[in-house]
Parts: structure tokens; C-alpha cells; sequence
């Protein structure tokens, strides 16, 4: 993509996403435009905006459902809308391939990094709010995250949780995690994490958010030691 319109396959694309016409185009091309490409405006400001509407339309979905407590339901929120989810919904309906990307970020291999897609993703419903409405970006977002709803994500425990209730369990210290190494671009880091219980033992994992790393460290933690 380039230049300072979109091109007629992502209006195409982005009208049959929403199901409305779009308006006010140049906000939508700022939604798909990543801060390599040098542009004055890219998508931070429509993904801050973007992750208040998924934020607001998951948690009426989860309500409505009228399943579980308020943790449960904190607990099945955070993992519906966190970057992983987000990145795999936004790899569902290809939108990595009208991101707008600078040479070394698509050579770093941006349009697969969970980082960029799940920020455009959040940046496309934040253009969505501003131009369609609140509710049409609520039914997007029902129509798109269907299954991660109906089905099992965010219904098992985190594994922070999981190994902070097993290291009270077995009277341990609380689980200290720290990050061993950040590598790579902004737009594609990776976090190396180590989390160890006193007295028990040390694992590492590596993800593309320290949150990821820390995930995968205690889920790690779990298998060996728990």
C-alpha cells in the first residue's frame, strides 16, 4: 500500500468487514499505518481509543452471558482482549495484508508480529467508533470474537495465578519473575523471563511481550515442578 489513499482493495476489504461505507477515509488509512513508514500519523492514537470499545463491548457480551464472578469475569476479560487474542483474530480475516509498513519493519517480518497486528487490529475498531458508531463496532466485534467466547479462551486459569496459588499451597515465597533479555526492534522485541521459586527451582521463557514471557515461564514453572 502507498501513497495517501487507501487502495480500492482495502476500501473493498474494509467495507465488507464493517458492512457500511466508509467515511472519512484518511482516519482509517491512520489505523493501518504503522510508525516505520515515517507517516505524521500512524495508529497509536485509534488503538488507545480502539482498546476502550473491545474492552467496553467484551465486557457487556460477558455480562449479558451471566456467567461467573466478578474474577472469573475479570479473568476471561483480560484474555479476550490481550494482544495474543487480538493478533489471532486480526490473522482470521488477513488484516496483515493491508497494514501499511516500512521497509524494515516488513522486513522484520511485521505483518506477523502479534505486536503490530493486535495494535491495528484494536487501531481499526477505534476508526470504526469514530466514523460508524459505538454499536456497529459492538456487533464487529461479536461477529469476529464469536468463538474465542463460546469457546475456551480465558476459561482456565492464568498461569501466574496457577503458580502463585500453588506456591502458597506448598508454603514457597511468592514466584519472582525478571526479564533476562530484550531483543530485536520495537515493533518485534522479544522478552527472555525467568521465574523462580525459592528453594524449588528456575525455568525461562521467551514471547513477544514480557507479559507473554512471564505467561510462558510459569506455565513452564508448572510442568516441571508443579
Amino acid at each position: 500500500m502507498s501513497g495517501g489513499q487507501l487502495e480500492h482493495a482495502t476500501r473493498a476489504y474494509l467495507e465488507e468487514l464493517t458492512g457500511e461505507p466508509l467515511r472519512d477515509e484518511a482516519l482509517w488509512l491512520e489505523a493501518l499505518t504503522h510508525g516505520s513508514t515515517g507517516h505524521a500519523r500512524d495508529y497509536q492514537r485509534l488503538e488507545f481509543l480502539g482498546d476502550r470499545v473491545l474492552g467496553l463491548s467484551i465486557a457487556d457480551w460477558l455480562h449479558e452471558l451471566g456467567t461467573g464472578d466478578e474474577g472469573r469475569l475479570s479473568q476471561r476479560l483480560n484474555a479476550l482482549v490481550s494482544r495474543e487474542t487480538n493478533a489471532r483474530i486480526a490473522r482470521s480475516i488477513r488484516l496483515g495484508e493491508h497494514m501499511r509498513l516500512g521497509k524494515q519493519a516488513h522486513d522484520d517480518g511485521g505483518r506477523e508480529s502479534d505486536n503490530i497486528l493486535g495494535d491495528v487490529m484494536e487501531a481499526v475498531l477505534g476508526a470504526g467508533f469514530l466514523t460508524l458508531g459505538f454499536d456497529t463496532m459492538r456487533q464487529l466485534v461479536r461477529r469476529l470474537w464469536a468463538e474465542a467466547v463460546t469457546g475456551k479462551v480465558g476459561q482456565s486459569k492464568h498461569p501466574k495465578s496457577a503458580l502463585q496459588e500453588w506456591a502458597a499451597g506448598n508454603k514457597r515465597r511468592t514466584p519472582e519473575y525478571k526479564v533476562i533479555e530484550r531483543s530485536g526492534p520495537d515493533h518485534a522485541a522479544q522478552f527472555t523471563v525467568a521465574v523462580s521459586v525459592h528453594g524449588v527451582g528456575e525455568t525461562q521463557a521467551s514471547g513477544n511481550s514480557k507479559q507473554e514471557a512471564e505467561k510462558q515461564a510459569a506455565a513452564e514453572f508448572l510442568r516441571n515442578f508443579g
